[in-house]
């Protein structure tokens, strides 16, 4: 395989959204068709929309804006890891992946490409186990992706303690991922979110090219 593979997702009106964040409208307010001299549009969205980075402030007040997210964090040598269980990314497999201090690791699970395909926000998406958040914050890697819209559980609720531990630690986080065309293994990864001052994340464009 080779070239550059987006792996991001298209943002779109009334795209699936996190249940207590805004929904996403995408209008056009001039329409060539209707005799405008040009095409323009307006998008209303949380900054948790598709894929988007989470910046340090989301769970700590003091903390950094995306706006201050060092490039290489999100630019550079990375790795897909394929994750098997259908409910959670355990502590086993990632020591079975041999995650090393310092790595960019992209997870895989069943959610790319089902969660994706489906109308509705999937309760249910494979996630962090919060015992596995610890122990990445423990090998301080530099970034972890995963391919649904939060690190944590909706319905495992533990959205806070897995952000908690992975920001503690100094983990860099992409969420929103969609890696249904990207095999598992050594790539390059390049994941430029939106520079928005302050903020407390923003959507991103995520591509890969496998090495």
């Amino acid at each position: 395989m080779s070239g550059w593979i987006d792996v991001s997702v298209a943002i779109r009106d009334g795209m699936v959204h996190w249940p207590d964040n805004p929904p996403i409208r995408v209008e056009r307010m001039l329409d060539i068709e209707h005799g405008d001299a040009a095409n323009v549009s307006k998008i209303s969205l949380g900054v948790h929309t598709g894929t988007h980075v989470d910046a340090p402030v989301h769970f700590d007040d003091s903390a950094l804006g995306v706006d201050s997210i060092p490039l290489d964090a999100l630019c550079g040598p990375a790795r897909i890891i394929a994750i098997t269980d259908p409910r959670e990314v355990t502590v086993r497999e990632l020591e079975a992946a041999k995650v090393a201090h310092g790595e960019r690791i992209l997870l895989k699970t069943r959610n790319s490409p089902t969660a994706w395909l489906q109308k509705h926000f999937v309760e249910d998406a494979v996630h962090i186990s919060t015992k596995a958040a610890q122990w990445l914050a423990a090998k301080r890697v530099r970034t972890i992706g995963i391919d649904y819209l939060s690190v944590g559980g909706f319905a495992a609720n533990n959205g806070v303690d897995v952000h908690k531990a992975l920001i503690g630690a100094g983990v860099w986080i992409i969420e929103g991922l969609d890696l249904t065309h990207v095999p598992a293994g050594a790539c390059e990864l390049m994941c430029l979110p939106i520079k928005i001052a302050g903020a407390d994340g923003a959507p991103a464009r995520a591509i890969v090219r496998m090495l």
